[in-house]
């Protein structure tokens, strides 16, 4: 056991690959929306595993699904027919309109998934030569080869890993005459995400998905929406893309599907799902009894507990009260934008101090793109945890020296 952080940070190195660029603190325990150091400090989370433990960290009636499940039956390979995995597909599939499930490990895994689908189905089902896959400026997708292809994201996150795979083009953000002239005779899929996460929390306009949805019919290609981080009640709806009133025809989901325990979902129309046969895509590990069972339990809470509705009236209070932080410093906060508890605060200069100093006063979050304070917190997050959060950044704000806005 590692007692002081310079100790465990020293075994880390030693030991596992540099990776990662590790904020400075090592939790031994997390409970709720609170992480504990080694000291046992208490530290105030808005990141939730980044967007993965929506309902709390530790929660007694998930941990007594888990254990209960690991005395039955963990892992016998899908070679077997398994009811705990049609049990959860019936639950998640009661929430959207996709007919059909496939269960994987991750985030990327769903969305290698749902690439190859959309490449199968054009191939094998519409006899069609159609592969190339179109994204968005800034998106974020995953780490395999693909899916850092299709992350629409230039810098370290992929250098030195050419040559990529082919098959992929990203148009600029926003602007639909470019989407609408990168299709051509071989694409198959334009792939989104309803709030882009890692690329500054930034939600589709609802007239640019409109005119997104209008291409894909038009052309007869496939719309694939990414709900890895965006799904499972973060935005005030149970998924995303339902705020705008569309039906893709595949998405995925990750992240928080089984609170912390590693599981992906891609969902299809029973109509796409043709693209798929036995051989043709697979995983050892996916769809497990163990998630399976937790995932089931997670979606129970979920609508049980309306967790939907709280993210979108926990969001529109962390609005309000990041407004009035706006409005009291103009020259400082350039902005705030969001769904529900996917909520960022745009930073006018580098926020990389500011981050820093929330952490010290015992607040975790997220920067992502350089400025912008990325809030994911369970959706359990309480109004009082919020004006924590507004009066501490407040309080830094007040002492940032105007040079450095």
């Amino acid at each position: 056991m590692s007692n002081t952080f310079d100790e465990i940070q020293k075994r880390e190195n030693a030991l596992l690959c540099n990776t990662y660029g590790r904020y400075p603190l090592a939790v031994s325990k997390a409970k709720d929306c609170t992480l504990f150091d080694l000291d046992g400090e208490e530290y105030l989370d808005f990141l939730a595993g980044i967007a993965v433990c929506s309902l709390g960290h530790s929660r007694e009636d998930i941990a007594d699904v888990m254990a209960e499940q690991a005395r039955k039956m963990v892992h016998v390979s899908n070679l077997f027919y398994q009811e705990p995995q049609l049990e959860l597909a019936e639950k998640l599939l009661s929430t959207c309109a996709a007919g059909k499930v496939f269960f994987c490990n991750s985030g990327a895994e769903a969305n290698e998934g749902a690439i190859k689908l959309a490449r199968r189905y054009m191939r094998k089902v519409r006899n069609e030569d159609r592969h190339e896959i179109i994204t968005l400026e800034r998106s974020f997708h995953g780490r395999t080869l693909s899916t850092l292809t299709a992350t629409g994201q230039e810098g370290p996150i992929k250098d030195g890993f050419s040559p990529l795979p082919e098959g992929f083009i990203t148009v600029p953000f926003g602007k639909i005459n470019a989407l609408r002239g990168a299709v051509n005779s071989k694409t198959a899929a334009i792939m989104v995400e309803m709030v882009q996460g890692e690329g500054g929390v930034r939600p589709l306009p609802t007239d640019y998905v409109n005119d997104i949805v209008a291409i894909c019919k038009e052309n007869g290609i496939l719309l694939i929406v990414d709900e890895v981080q965006t799904g499972l009640c973060r935005t005030g709806r149970f998924w995303a893309h339902q705020h705008y009133g569309i039906t893709p025809d595949i998405f995925t989901s990750a992240k928080a599907l089984a609170n912390g325990l590693p599981m992906g979902a891609v969902m299809c129309s029973d109509e796409v799902a043709k693209g798929f046969e036995p051989g043709s895509h697979a995983t050892t590990f996916g769809g497990g009894a163990v998630v399976s069972a937790v995932a089931s339990k997670v979606i129970d809470i979920m609508l049980e507990e309306k967790m939907a509705e709280r993210a979108l009236k926990m969001g529109a209070f962390a609005k309000a009260e990041a407004e009035k932080l706006m409005a009291k410093h103009p020259d400082k906060i350039a902005g705030t934008r969001g769904l529900g508890l996917l909520f960022g605060i745009e930073l006018s200069f580098n926020g990389a101090d500011v981050w820093k100093a929330l952490l010290d006063n015992k607040i975790v979050c997220n920067l992502t793109q350089g400025k912008i304070l990325r809030l994911v917190p369970p959706l359990t997050i309480t109004e009082e945890d919020i004006r924590t959060f507004m009066s501490v950044l407040d309080s830094i704000l007040e002492s940032t020296a105007p040079e450095a806005a």
